[in-house]
């Protein structure tokens, strides 16, 4: 009997199977993969699996049809279904007897885990696939060491990163959604750092940004005399992003009659730049960000569905920075030292404002409201004066957040964190400037360690 489960991932596209097979490993089990029902099959007859991830379109027959094959065989293994289509709901409806669960395409990897970790619930007396997960620290302090000064004190921003790290090693095309000022362009680059491009170049584009009649020319570059002022050749972002990573900010905003364009640029690795008849090879790694719900525009009509799922192998969305409370001193902190060149302290006062205030333009409002108060500070202390008036008002009137579940404790944890910090390490002197008892500090503490530990 193997020591740990056996997955049997039946998925025809490389980097599809590439992706989900890494991730399956990094979370402790087994993976057998197959590229097309026959090879499944064969896989069947050699070895014994504990689940089956299906893919239902596969090149020569449908994963639905080879589903029915092994149940007629008497193999009564776990099979989760994987697919991109809408009608799935009916189709699992329709053999609910065969399938113990399904997953719709785009792919969220902590819904796969949990999936996974049920379907084989029963595979050990008393055990869980959970109890394979690995340690995430080797995870962390590798990207940190790839991205200086990132953040991640906050169980979202970790989960975020835990992530990034299975994905970027693929050629995957990444979708980060997440309001403005989250730091998408900064999960972006650290895709393409930890990733086998991170030699190669990064190009950055924003959407938006680009005037409409000449977006097509710098994606895709055009010929000289293609149209009036072309006075010479232009390569285009997808030629100058050539064995690298494309990030197309804001990629929501891509006009209608140009995303046939993109979706065959990433279907073939070829693209046509304006003016020509020849085709040009790109090999390039495709991640688009926006602060759209795309799966909304779908429906309006305004995102192409076809476009949609291709784009979206992999969703990352960036949780706002009220729902990541832990970071929002680190991050003040990194951002003082940045603008002040020197070490900077928030005075209690000014800390209550940075953690009470609701930070609606996320990290980047904030780190212009350090900038602020750097340019505004004297001394080598920030006090709530030097605040934007929004945030310091909150010194003055003693206001506070709404509250919602679990925001105290998130507020309560990261101001515990911080005053440990501040006083390195020293629990008495910690308590002193949160205003609590040593003894209670502690308890704290520990009720911490148990929630870190349970989650």
């Amino acid at each position: 009997m193997h020591s740990q489960p056996n997955i049997l991932l039946v998925e025809d596209e490389p980097a599809q199977r590439r992706l989900l097979t890494d991730f399956l490993r990094s979370l402790g089990y087994q993976v057998a993969e197959a590229a097309s029902a026959s090879q499944a099959k064969d896989l069947l007859r050699a070895q014994t699996v504990d689940l089956i991830l299906l893919d239902v379109r596969l090149p020569d027959q449908s994963g639905l049809d080879l589903l029915g094959a092994v149940r007629q065989q008497g193999i009564q293994t776990p099979v989760v279904v994987i697919t991109a289509y809408a009608d799935l709901r009916q189709a699992v409806s329709a053999i609910k007897q065969g399938v113990t669960d399904y997953l719709a395409k785009p792919l969220d990897l902590e819904e796969l885990a949990a999936v996974v970790a049920d379907a084989l619930a029963d595979w050990k007396p008393g055990a869980s696939a959970a109890t394979n997960v690995p340690a995430e620290a080797p995870t962390m302090d590798r990207l940190k060491k790839l991205v200086p000064g990132l953040v991640c004190e906050s169980t979202a921003m970790r989960r975020v990163l835990q992530t990034v790290a299975v994905v970027a090693p693929s050629d995957v095309p990444v979708l980060i959604t997440g309001p403005t000022g989250s730091g998408k362009e900064m999960i972006a680059q650290l895709i393409h750092r930890a990733s086998s491009r991170a030699a190669g170049p990064l190009v950055i584009a924003n959407c938006a940004g680009l005037p409409e009649t000449l977006l097509e020319s710098e994606l895709f570059g055009h010929t000289k005399g293609a149209f009036t002022g072309a006075d010479r050749d232009r390569l285009g972002l997808f030629r100058a992003a050539h064995t690298g990573t494309l990030f197309l900010d804001e990629i929501g905003e891509l006009p209608l009659h140009l995303q046939p364009k993109l979706l065959r640029a990433l279907e073939s690795g070829q693209i046509m730049p304006v003016g020509s008849d020849r085709p040009v090879e790109v090999d390039i790694r495709l991640i688009g960000a926006t602060n759209r719900n795309l799966a909304e525009e779908v429906r309006a009509g305004r995102f192409r569905e076809d476009l949609y799922y291709r784009l979206n192998v992999v969703e990352l969305t960036l949780p706002t920075l009220a729902d990541r409370p832990e970071d929002i001193l680190p991050l003040a902190r990194q951002f003082a030292q940045e603008f002040a060149g020197a070490t900077v302290r928030f005075s209690p006062q000014a800390t209550e404002c940075l953690l009470a205030y609701s930070w609606p333009g996320n990290v980047r409002q904030l780190r212009n409201a350090i900038h602020r108060a750097c340019l505004l500070c004297r001394g080598d202390v920030i006090l709530p004066e030097h605040l934007p008036p929004s945030v310091a008002a909150l010194a003055q009137t003693g206001a506070q957040r709404p509250a919602s579940a679990g925001r105290l404790d998130q507020l309560e944890r990261a101001a515990i964190l911080a005053a440990l910090q501040e006083c390195g390490g020293n629990r008495t002197q910690a308590a002193k400037k949160l205003g609590i008892s040593r003894r209670t500090l502690i308890y704290k503490l520990r009720a911490l360690q148990q929630e870190q530990s349970s989650s």
